[in-house]
């Protein structure tokens, strides 16, 4: 009798299990025709990029100054953004953003002739603490000539030297004198004549991209 007690009381354990409603998950899951979504194994979507195309102006200001008098060729050189890079309205590379370069070239004039030149190209710029390469063209200054300066002094040296030599010997003094003057003209240009260019902090510059740089929208 036990036993058919025992039977009898696990049959209706076993109805009423199976007449209690399904959770909304394992019913989700139970629907004919329908697949559980998949967890996705590619991570959340990347973020677009976007390209700056070549051409494009950059205008900075240098943090500190370049001379032809102490500055060589391969000398590294910092610059911060003075005009934001935008395409379309949207702020690609903002104000403020450090540039880094090198001096391509940096030659004082001759004594007598030739000119100072102090070339300079952007290398990089840091952003979002990510450094990006770039190549831009170069931004080239040059000194003016010589020709008007010597002129006045080797022109002025000679008349004086004519003056002085006419006061003291005539014609003939004249002549050697205006001789002696040129002379000491000319050594007056060559002890003085040496040109440099010089680009203080905050100057200025203006390059543009040789090729395109892209990065993160």
């Amino acid at each position: 009798m036990y036993r058919w007690y025992a039977l009898f009381a696990g049959l209706l354990l076993l109805v009423g299990c199976s007449s209690r409603p399904l959770p909304e998950s394992a019913a989700a899951a139970a629907q004919p025709g329908e697949v559980p979504p998949r967890p996705s194994l590619l991570g959340p979507p990347k973020a677009a990029n976007i390209t700056v195309p070549a051409g494009t102006r950059i205008q900075v200001r240098l943090v500190e100054s370049l001379s032809t008098s102490r500055n060589r060729a391969g000398d590294k050189f910092t610059a911060t953004l003075d005009q934001p890079i935008v395409q379309g309205e949207k702020v690609v590379v903002p104000k403020g953003t450090a540039f880094h370069g090198h001096v391509t070239s940096a030659k004082d004039s001759g004594r007598l002739k030739g000119r100072a030149v102090l070339g300079l190209t952007l290398d990089s710029l840091d952003l979002n603490g990510v450094t990006y390469p770039i190549d831009t063209s170069a931004s080239n200054r040059t000194s003016r000539s010589h020709k008007k300066r010597n002129m006045l002094l080797i022109g002025g040296g000679t008349g004086l030297g004519a003056t002085l030599g006419a006061v003291a010997g005539g014609p003939a003094g004249a002549l050697i004198g205006a001789g002696a003057g040129a002379a000491a003209g000319t050594g007056g240009a060559a002890a003085t004549g040496k040109k440099h260019i010089t680009l203080p902090a905050e100057t200025p510059l203006t390059f543009a991209l040789e090729e395109p740089l892209t990065v993160p929208s």
